[in-house]
Formats: structure tokens, sequence, C-alpha cells
């Protein structure tokens, strides 16, 4: 039995987005600036996909610019957002804690060219407080950025409440919604939304492919120079065959949306109660403002990396956090941030299932997950010490 439960850090292509991509490669390979058939066909096959994707979030088509992923759009949106406060004088920004990298190593870089960051605390159920990002709005804030949905942890924020007060301090919101989107609802007019990050391999779509939306009338500045190609915002003959493949995803997605969210909320739920049984386990995040599939356990006494390879020997496949840091010997700056030490960071397992998860692989899950823990634990000496008292739980 092999059971894929690392979904957060990349999914399977969808057999529709799959048959979409490679029928666009063999059938509209034309480049879309030419003004010949071809080159028209595939123009009209790239905004129908805008218009779908636009669709699904409740965005206009010209608010969308396709990008190379989730990364790339944070960028761009944030130094946007940036420069334009810039120009009014405006260089602070806020975000918190937690963010993905993708978020907080560009605002490290605005700080060496002179801008002020404030991140917010994230508190312990892992979710982000509204009134505190209302005090820590100043007259020179110029961007407020926070993830829809942790990409660790799971827990899903109050986007609409946020947003509502960025929009009453003239504030620009953008959000890193590359979790949610096609998981969860995301309605940017209803949510009070700025600017929006999505990736096609989240939900199904191809890697390399994602999308920025950015309200009309906020400005967006290039990250890549070049054609006038995305109505001059994202320089480069567009990837045809991956946008079209990632808007049938999302499309799709979306239709199988409250379904899948079913299935996964049972089966989510399942395994916390399961794995809630092992002594001295702690679920990161609240329980139910979380992702459908998301479920992310610390247990004391054992490290996360030893767990990981175990249950790959048992055919499950998982992590420890994010996939962008997997190679960190570090712990989490997810679970430091919602105030976990580091020796029980360390050992963390992160389970993120698919739409496909059957009772029978959540048990088996549960099961691999109790006898592999009680082995590690059975020859660590911060266990022995735990149980002898000469270390104190904190589980």
């Amino acid at each position: 039995m092999r059971i894929y439960a690392d979904n957060a850090a990349t999914t399977e292509m969808s057999q529709t987005a799959l048959d979409t991509m490679i029928t666009c490669l063999k059938d509209v390979y034309g480049n879309p600036s030419s003004l010949y058939e071809r080159g028209q066909k595939a123009k009209e096959i790239l905004e129908q996909a805008r218009e779908d994707v636009a669709g699904v979030i409740g965005a206009a088509p010209r608010e969308i610019t396709f990008t190379s992923g989730g990364s790339e759009a944070d960028n761009q949106a944030i130094r946007s957002a940036a420069l334009a406060g810039k120009k009014k004088g405006k260089t602070h920004i806020i975000s918190t804690a937690f963010e993905h990298h993708a978020v907080l190593h560009t605002l490290k870089q605005l700080e060496k060219e002179g801008f002020e960051v404030t991140l917010l605390d994230v508190h312990e159920d892992g979710l982000v407080r509204p009134g505190e990002v209302e005090a820590a709005i100043r007259e020179d804030t110029a961007l407020m950025s926070v993830m829809f949905a942790n990409n660790e942890i799971g827990t899903i924020q109050p986007v609409r409440e946020i947003g509502a007060i960025c929009r009453a301090h003239g504030v620009i919101f953008h959000t890193d919604a590359v979790q949610a989107v096609g998981h969860i609802p995301v309605d940017v007019v209803k949510d009070n939304i700025d600017m929006l990050s999505a990736s096609a391999h989240k939900f199904h779509g191809p890697k390399g492919t994602g999308f920025l939306y950015c309200r009309k009338g906020v400005p967006l500045s290039n990250l890549i120079e070049g054609g006038a190609q995305e109505r001059g915002r994202r320089a480069g003959t567009e990837n045809v065959p991956a946008i079209v493949s990632m808007a049938a995803a999302l499309k799709e997605a979306e239709a199988n949306r409250e379904k899948n969210a079913e299935i996964l909320i049972r089966q989510r739920d399942r395994l916390i109660q399961g794995l809630q049984e092992i002594p001295h386990a702690a679920l990161n995040g609240d329980a139910k403002k979380r992702l459908p599939g998301n479920v992310n356990f610390c247990f004391e006494g054992i490290e996360g990396e030893s767990l990981l390879l175990l249950l790959d020997d048992k055919g499950i496949e998982a992590s420890s956090g994010s996939a962008c840091t997997s190679g960190s010997l570090d712990p989490s700056h997810v679970l430091l941030a919602i105030g976990r030490v580091h020796d029980v960071a360390h050992g963390s397992l992160r389970l993120t299932l698919g739409e496909d998860i059957t009772d029978e692989e959540t048990e088996y899950i549960i099961q691999s997950v109790k006898e592999i823990v009680a082995h590690l634990r059975s020859f660590s000496p911060v266990w022995r010490d735990l149980q002898s008292g000469k270390l104190s739980f904190i589980l």
C-alpha cells in the first residue's frame, strides 16, 4: 500500500487537466501574440482560460495576470504595493510571522531597501486577530499581507475581516491564497481582497504556472521586463498549455469543492481523533478553522525526520512542514510562531490528504504513526529523561 499524504506540497494532475494540456500541446502551439490564425487560436483559448480562472474567484478577467506560480505572484504583488506606497511616502508594511518564505524573504529584501516591516505575532491556535491588524496600521502603512490559509498547519485566517479593516484605512491588502484556492470558498469581492496569489499545482493542475489577481485601480509593477504580454504586466510568451490546463483543473476543483471538502473533513477529523490518543502529542492550530485535508501534529520526545523515513518504509508519504524548506535542519518557523519550543517543533508531522483517501487508509496511517512514535521513543534518551523526571513534559 502506498498512501500519498503530502498534497500541500503538490497534487497529482487531474485527468481533465492532463488531457487538456496534452491536447493544447498538440493542437494549439501557436504564439498568442501572433496575428495569423494559429496564433489567434492560441490567444482565444488563453483568454477563455483567463475568464474561467477569474470566474472561480469572483474577479474580472482583466484583473488576472498569469505567472509561473505562487512565489512569483507573491513577489510581484508585494513589490508592486511597496513601490506604490513609496511614491506616496508610505514605507511601512504589515505581515505575519508565519507566512510562506516567498512573502517573508521578499519583505526581508524590502527592509534592506528602506522599508519598515511589522510581523504580527500568531496565537497558539494559528489565527491572526483582526484587532491586532488594525492596531498595527499607521499613517504610512502601504500594505498588509496575510495568507488565506497556512501552508503548514492549515489554519484559515479571517481574511474578510482583515480586508475590510485594510479597505477602511486605505491600505492595500494582499493574500497568499496558494493553499486556499480550489479547496475553500474564495471571493475577492466579498473578501475585500486587493491582490491574491495562487498556484496550479496545489489544485491538481501543472507545476510552473499560477496567477495573480490585482483589483482594478491597484497599481501593478513588472518583475519581468520585455514584451507586452499579459497587458504589459508580465513579459514573456505565455505558457498556453499549462495555463489552459490550470483553468480546467480549477474549474473542476471548484465544481467538486463541497463534495471533496465533506470527504476530507471526515477523514481529517478521524485522523486528529486517532493521533490525539498518542500520549504527549498535540494538534497544531485550531481543530476546526483549518483546511479540510490538513492535519499537523507535534510528538514530544522524537525527531520528525526519523518519523518521516519510517512512515515512508510503511508506504506513507508525508512531510514535517513546507516542501520549500524540507532541506533545512531548523524547526519550522510556523510552529515557532505559534509558540512551540524548538525541541517539540522538531517532532512535527504534516499530513495533507487527497480526495481519494479511504477509511482503510486513514486507519492505516493512525496505526502506523502510533507504532512508529512508540518505536522511536523506546530508544530516545530525551524520552527516557522525560519519563524519569530529569526533564519536564511540555505537551
